[in-house]
């Protein structure tokens, strides 16, 4: 090709050349993971696209070359933080985007506000008020009664604790007023608006010769300084208090009762003791009956029962006091005239009792034996003891098994008649030494019988049947924590003297 040819040629290559550089610094950058490419020219002759699977050839180096582009112009340098003082703390707070929770998860720190309704009292958890909690005395560090003590749900307690008096200021002290237990309104649920109010179910007055009088209409009485003569006396203060409060399934609080015992106070009888207890009743439910929780207390029934079949629960007859009985002693001492008549075994009283049998020759004694034997030992003998006065029927394996006994002597010719039943309860004391609790551990029944000739001389013969029971206590004496002197077993090393040894 000559040179008038070239320059042409050469004029076209010169324009595009500028037409490119002139559509790359005009055309705005499209960003793409923060890196920008040069968009297409839109004027002027290009280059027709490389087909697909050919290498693009590299563009001549004119000192332009793409940059990172970012929105955030804070993050293109390093800002310090702004220290907090005093006097940009709040504002620092209120600009604060929140704390993440960590890295993985980005999950912003933000308290849950409960739904409503899903306040509820949990087990252990104080009884509020509307002004604070309910505040049950109790003695902490000593007898003394700190009234700053709340009283905590579903925890049943019975306290008694001593009060430092000045008797002229009685009617100023807040603590000897039954208004200040009678007058706080218990919240339904924590952090509510709905409250209930305490109702007194029964005022008690007790003078200074211990009579108790109860009033008919029970109102408030505030206490009263008296002074007759030498003696000055302060009535109307607050010696028991007792609370009961109704609740529900879903922890609230439906009812509150409140009992007092009011009494006269003088001189002579400071410190002032008192008492303070308060119970936890479910709504709609009646309260069971126990022989003691845990332990058995003295003179209350023994919980008995029988098993019908292997892998039932204990059944229970609902007059706890005909679960295990006795015969019952009369005036008539007709053993006939008695079926029927039984002494409920009450834990810690040994008891004995009996009656008369008159046989005859109209009552053979092969026919007389089961009606005896019925007498005694009484319908639906139970099978197990509870070892606890609380102990639950469906704990079948921590029952006792009553063990009965047959004791009979064989004689030729004669007939095996039960004359006695004795009943031999072993118990201990379980748990500390402060507080121990009566457990039964081992129940014996013996059944003795007598024998009696076929044919016996004479018209009558009178018998007389018994039945005992007998508490045994088979508690181990209490031992020290340490039987011998602990020893120190150290080891020192072989060049622990050097250089002296």
């Amino acid at each position: 090709m000559g040179l008038p040819g070239l320059r042409p040629l050469l004029l076209v290559l010169s324009g595009c050349w500028a037409a490119v550089r002139a559509q790359t610094a005009a055309t705005p950058a499209v960003t793409a993971d923060n890196f920008t490419e040069a968009a297409p020219a839109t004027s002027g002759p290009s280059a027709s696209p490389a087909p697909p699977g050919t290498s693009r050839a590299p563009e001549p180096s004119s000192g332009a070359r793409p940059a990172p582009v970012t929105d955030d112009k804070p993050a293109l340098s390093f800002i310090d933080p702004e220290v907090p003082d005093e006097s940009n703390f709040d504002e620092l707070v209120k600009t604060s985007t929140g704390f993440t929770l960590n890295t993985e998860s980005d999950a912003a720190l933000t308290p849950k506000l409960d739904a409503p309704g899903a306040a509820k009292y949990e087990h252990g958890a104080s009884v509020q008020t509307a002004d604070a909690f309910l505040r049950l005395p109790s003695p902490l560090t000593s007898s003394v009664c700190a009234d700053g003590n709340p009283a905590a749900f579903l925890v049943n307690q019975a306290v008694k604790c001593t009060r430092r008096v000045n008797l002229e200021q009685c009617e100023d002290t807040e603590a000897l007023s039954m208004t200040y237990y009678s007058s706080p309104r218990i919240l339904r649920v924590p952090n509510s608006r709905t409250k209930v109010p305490i109702t007194i179910q029964s005022i008690v007055i007790q003078s200074l010769n211990k009579t108790l009088t109860r009033l008919a209409d029970p109102e408030v009485l505030p206490p009263s300084l008296i002074t007759a003569g030498h003696a000055t006396v302060c009535t109307n203060v607050v010696l028991e208090v007792k609370y009961r409060l109704t609740y529900t399934d879903a922890g609230e609080i439906t009812k509150a009762d409140l009992r007092l015992l009011l009494g006269t106070v003088s001189s002579a009888v400071l410190p002032l003791q008192q008492k303070f207890e308060i119970h936890f009743v479910q709504h709609s439910t009646k309260p069971i009956p126990l022989s003691g929780n845990p332990g058995y207390v003295v003179g209350l029934p023994l919980a008995a029962g029988f098993q019908p079949q292997k892998g039932s629960g204990i059944i229970q007859t609902t007059n706890r006091y005909g679960q295990l009985t006795i015969l019952r002693s009369t005036t008539e001492q007709d053993c006939l005239a008695l079926e029927g008549v039984r002494a409920p075994v009450l834990f810690g009283h040994d008891m004995q009792s009996g009656c008369k049998l008159r046989l005859t020759r109209a009552l053979p004694c092969r026919l007389l034996a089961p009606i005896v034997k019925s007498l005694l030992v009484g319908q639906g003998f139970p099978d197990y003891v509870a070892p606890f006065g609380n102990t639950r029927a469906q704990d079948v394996l921590d029952w006792v098994p009553v063990h009965f006994v047959t004791q009979s002597s064989n004689m030729k010719d004669s007939c095996q008649l039960p004359v006695a039943l004795v009943i031999e309860v072993k118990w201990t004391k379980y748990g500390s030494l402060l507080n121990p609790q009566a457990k039964i551990v081992n129940v014996t029944a013996r059944l003795l019988s007598s024998s009696f000739p076929e044919v016996h001389s004479g018209s009558e013969r009178t018998t007389l049947l018994s039945t005992a029971v007998t508490f045994v206590d088979v508690s181990a004496p209490a031992e020290a924590g340490f039987r011998a002197r602990p020893t120190i077993n150290a080891r020192l090393p072989f060049n622990f003297f050097f250089p002296f040894v």
